[in-house]
């Protein structure tokens, strides 16, 4: 068949598509189809489009009453019908004198499902969680059912969501693939415990921010963000002539010519005199080390001696992870550079660049957010070559700031992007707001993580907005603390990460919510961790507890309070009902004390009921403790059930993300 044939049989398709919608006389949102869920024990709005001034009766396989209304001048309409106690499948008829029936409905709870990659993080596709195939094909559950919104924004509200699979389907291994895992085993345990059918709402985005999830009223009350909400609303109003793309390259452009490590375009730094630079250990995260809240470019050097005996044949330079892109010069030779925070760095040396004796290495990293620098494991930071020898590069390197984003104009935004304040609130949480909701599981928070002070406000702002928009009360609300990520915190360090899972443990105020921690199952090198299986498990805990009235744990230990006592520090710890212990039986890990001076030190613990004794040889006379704070902690504090404690510290010392907009 012709290319030209088969535009024309799509182009006759479409249109016949397009005149069916003109001549149908009930249209209805995306959340309506065949194979849903409607909300049980509550008065359930269904509503959609009609010919203005007609009446549309409903009814329902479950009673005998009939429901009606007649459309507005603008077509629309809205009915509400009882639902009962969970059950099915049932149909629901809509006619305005033509039928339209929806099949295989069943009443039970619906659970909207939403955050950034790590709730979108699919079983199979890009996620391949743990075990995924035998996950996929286990999948038969028809009491399940899944609705997967699509990604779109908007700088206004919408009234009907775009969604996949033609609406709501039945979960099997063919849906299930590519829906969320944290979702689906989210689900799967709950069902499992109470047989109530189960209606998924997934609407996340990877990379999101969570002003992006939240409405335009709410976000104008925050003075951080009434700013950027009224310009999005003008730039809809009136879009910009430059592509983003344009904005964002000549933005880059202008970093390299404020850079100091170039010169006439030249790069004057890859190969230059380093005595008036500073020294910093690598790997580290530059936040951890001298660099506190910089957003910028920094070039590190570092001289190697190669023994005479040293083959140079096939020589690799691995620098580990970078946050977020490096170019990288061997001898003052450009020998590759990558963009990307979480991709791992090896550069094939071109034959005869390296010499016998002393060569030089240098990287220039660009960093335009959040945490910057060669922050990989040691044991990856190494020049090796086709004999297996090799030579580390952990350790000392030199440094100096090429410029400091601070200095210059900001970075462009994309106006149809999704990283900005309200449009996916607009686009995937709006056109949701009529359907009656059970409650929300959320997870979120690595791309607010370098502003977790401000979090503080704004994720208690977005649950209550939800739940004013939603006009169901304080409907429940469980959210996943960070995992661990990143290099292993191998000495005491401040840390974002840490600011943000207090920024997230302080959300617990608000009622109805519940937070379920995994700091013991993240990945250092993988910000999206595989065991989902477990995420799913433990928010499920929380919901059968305080939703279903089960009669189960669902928490680790809580910090409550402390005392000082001379030399040591007593913590006492809430919800010990199963008992304190470390998980792995050893020693208590993770604990770091400090004295007035703010500095701290790894400290020995010891459990005495449902107390903790922390002391430190090197601390006299203690005033602070700090668990499992840091990017990725080594820790062990979990309940006798294998629940681990939430991260937490004593003091209100300012962090590093304090102040940070």
């Amino acid at each position: 068949m012709s290319i030209s044939k088969s535009k024309s049989i799509l182009i006759i398709a479409l249109f016949l598509f397009s005149s069916l919608l003109v001549q149908s006389k009930i249209l209805l949102p995306s959340v309506f189809s065949d194979n849903m869920v409607l909300q049980q024990k509550t008065n359930a709005a269904i509503w959609g489009k009609a010919t203005a001034g007609k009446a549309v009766k409903i009814t329902v396989s479950w009673n005998k009453i009939n429901y009606g209304a007649i459309a507005d001048a603008n077509g629309n309409w809205k009915i509400k019908v009882a639902t009962p106690g969970y059950g099915g499948p049932y149909s629901i008829t809509i006619s305005d004198g033509e039928l339209l029936v929806l099949n295989n409905v069943l009443i039970g709870d619906v659970w909207i499902c939403s955050g950034q990659s790590n709730m979108e993080m699919p079983l199979a596709g890009w996620g391949k969680i743990l075990n995924n195939e035998k996950e996929i094909a286990d999948a038969k559950y028809p009491n399940i059912r899944l609705l997967q919104a699509e990604h779109v924004t908007s700088s206004f509200p919408l009234n009907d969501a775009k969604v996949t699979n033609g609406g709501w389907q039945e979960c099997n291994p063919k849906y299930i693939a590519e829906f969320s895992s944290t979702a689906y085993f989210f689900a799967r345990e709950v069902y499992e415990k109470t047989k109530i059918p189960i209606g998924l709402i997934h609407t996340s985005w990877g990379g999101t921010i969570a002003e992006a999830w939240t409405s335009a009223e709410s976000l104008k009350k925050m003075t951080d963000f009434s700013a950027a909400v009224d310009k999005i609303q003008k730039l809809a109003k009136n879009p910009s002539t430059v592509s983003y793309e344009e904005k964002l390259q000549n933005w880059v452009k202008m970093t390299t010519e404020k850079d100091s490590g170039y010169q006439a375009g030249e790069t004057k730094w890859a190969l230059a005199e380093t005595t008036n630079w500073k020294s910093m250990t690598l790997p580290t995260l530059w936040e951890d080390a001298a660099l506190k809240n910089f957003d910028g470019i920094v070039w590190f050097t570092k001289k190697v001696n190669i023994p005479e005996n040293w083959k140079t044949n096939g020589a690799k330079l691995n620098l580990g992870t970078i946050d977020d892109n490096d170019i990288t010069f061997v001898n003052g030779v450009k020998v590759g550079e990558t963009i990307g925070y979480n991709v791992g760095r090896t550069y094939t040396i071109p034959v005869n660049l390296l010499k016998t004796g002393e060569n030089t290495i240098t990287v220039r990293v660009f960093d335009s957010g959040g945490g910057g620098g060669l922050y990989g494991d040691a044991k990856d930071l190494s020049l090796t070559n086709n004999t297996t020898e090799k030579i580390s590069l952990a350790g000392d390197w030199k440094y100096k700031v090429g410029v400091d984003f601070k200095n210059i104009e900001t970075k462009p935004y994309e106006e149809n992007g999704p990283n900005r304040p309200t449009v996916l609130y607009n686009a995937m949480i709006h056109p949701y707001l009529q359907f009656s909701i059970k409650g929300a599981i959320w997870y979120q928070g690595e791309s607010n993580a370098d502003r977790a002070y401000q979090y503080r406000e704004l994720f208690p702002t977005m649950i209550k907005d939800w739940r004013q928009k939603w006009g169901q009360g304080d409907f429940p609300f469980y959210f996943v603390q960070l995992a661990n990520f990143m290099q292993i915190d191998h000495s005491p360090v401040e840390s974002a990460w840490a600011e943000l899972r207090e920024a997230q443990q302080k959300t617990l105020s608000l009622p109805n919510t519940g937070m379920a921690t995994i700091i013991d199952i993240g990945d250092a090198k993988d910000i999206h961790p595989k065991n989902k299986q477990e995420v799913g498990r433990r928010l499920a805990l929380i919901a059968l507890a305080k939703t279903y009235g089960q009669k189960i744990n669902y928490s680790g230990p809580v910090y409550l309070f402390n005392k000082v006592e001379g030399k040591q520090i007593r913590l006492t710890f809430g919800n010990t009902e199963n008992g304190l212990k470390a998980s792995d039986g050893a020693a208590l890990t993770g604990f770091a004390i400090a004295g007035a001076d703010k500095k701290f030190y790894w400290a020995k613990a010891s459990i005495q009921g449902n107390q903790i004794i922390v002391s430190s040889d090197q601390v006299a006379n203690p005033v602070a403790v700090r668990y499992a704070w840091g990017n990725n902690p080594l820790c062990n504090l979990v309940s006798n059930d294998g629940l681990p404690a939430s991260p937490f510290r004593t003091d209100t010392w300012q962090g590093l993300t304090f102040a940070k907009k």
